[in-house]
């Protein structure tokens, strides 16, 4: 049984996400070792350890909370950090959790730090520790909650607190797909949701989905829209090219949006080194979204290199957009 405390979750990441570990693709490592954990847990019939899942955005970390609850056959719930505001939103949650319920916290790393104080407690000893009034006229009052499975993701496990982060019993890294990782899952997707595709059109779709499984299936969603207005509705290889160059996608995933960062790190800033401020701002791009979206993706790629002044662009930057480096500028690589 599945409850949604807070869904808006993409209609297309539900309608994909793999229901077993066998349409699960990628990320082995990390499989087995949950499948392990939940395996011996279910052998001492009692709930699995919490566990946190790291990385990116769209590569699965949402999915394998789900395969772990179906796995234990546990009452699943998910929230956000952001929407636990109040300590009282936090004990809502917790009193009304079943025996062996796995909660999801998406974005963990963005939980109130006063809430987070009374999740220690309930993640331990599965317990609350309220307190009622203020002053001298204040009481403590300890709630029991039922025994339940945390699972924590985050896009930034850096600005995960130390306390919070140690009491995981264990922290998984998602890593980037491989493109044969990649293509596997398209093939997947097309299937499901029926897109005619012609076999040499799945590896120019891989290239450029940024080895992350929820692009690609966008990327997936959008092509079949252009296949179908502008062909016959069937993907081919020279229809997935027409539609990524309409979308202004390159061949190897870099939206205009990255183009511009790249252009603005080389023709404003003489190739770097520039901070992440002065590249937000002469770029019009918040902060956040230069670190979680663009700047993971350009350093997968080496076109960016981080060092102790600021960002830098790379050779292979300078050469993807065909510009000649200064003279008296030796870019990294």
């Amino acid at each position: 049984m599945q409850e949604n405390i807070q869904n808006k979750e993409d209609p297309l990441d539900l309608t994909l996400r793999p229901k077993t570990w066998d349409d699960y693709v990628g990320q082995e490592k990390v499989k087995d070792n949950v499948k392990i954990i939940v395996t011996a847990a279910k052998q001492r019939q009692e709930p699995p350890s919490h566990m946190l899942f790291y990385g990116n955005p769209g590569l699965g970390k949402t999915t394998i909370a789900h395969l772990i609850a179906d796995e234990i056959g546990a009452d699943f719930k998910i929230t956000s950090g952001p929407a636990i505001e109040r300590a009282g939103d936090l004990a809502a949650i917790l009193t009304n959790l079943e025996h062996g319920s796995v909660l999801f916290i998406d974005e963990i790393h963005r939980l109130n730090r006063v809430v987070e104080e009374y999740l220690y407690p309930a993640m331990e000893d599965f317990q609350l520790n309220l307190i009622l009034g203020s002053g001298p006229m204040a009481k403590t009052m300890t709630l029991e909650v039922p025994k339940f499975t945390l699972i924590g993701a985050t896009t930034r496990l850096a600005s995960l607190s130390s306390p919070l982060r140690s009491r995981f019993g264990a922290n998984f890294g998602l890593n980037f797909y491989e493109n044969s990782d990649i293509e596997q899952i398209l093939h997947r997707s097309a299937r499901i949701l029926d897109i005619e595709t012609e076999q040499d059109a799945f590896p120019v779709l891989a290239e450029c989905s940024r080895y992350t499984p929820r692009t690609a299936n966008h990327i997936l969603q959008r092509v079949r829209d252009f296949a179908q207005v502008k062909g016959q509705g069937i993907i081919t290889k020279q229809i997935a090219q027409d539609a990524l160059s309409h979308l202004e996608i390159d061949n190897i995933g870099l939206t205009a949006n990255d183009t511009r960062i790249l252009q603005a790190i080389i023709s404003k800033f003489g190739g770097g080194p520039v901070g992440l401020q002065g590249l937000a701002a002469a770029t019009a791009e918040e902060q956040n979204t230069i670190l979680d979206i663009y700047e993971p993706y350009l350093m997968r790629l080496g076109f960016v290199a981080r060092t102790p002044k600021g960002r830098i662009a790379t050779k292979l930057a300078y050469k993807h957009l065909n510009i000649i480096p200064p003279k008296n500028q030796t870019p990294l690589f």
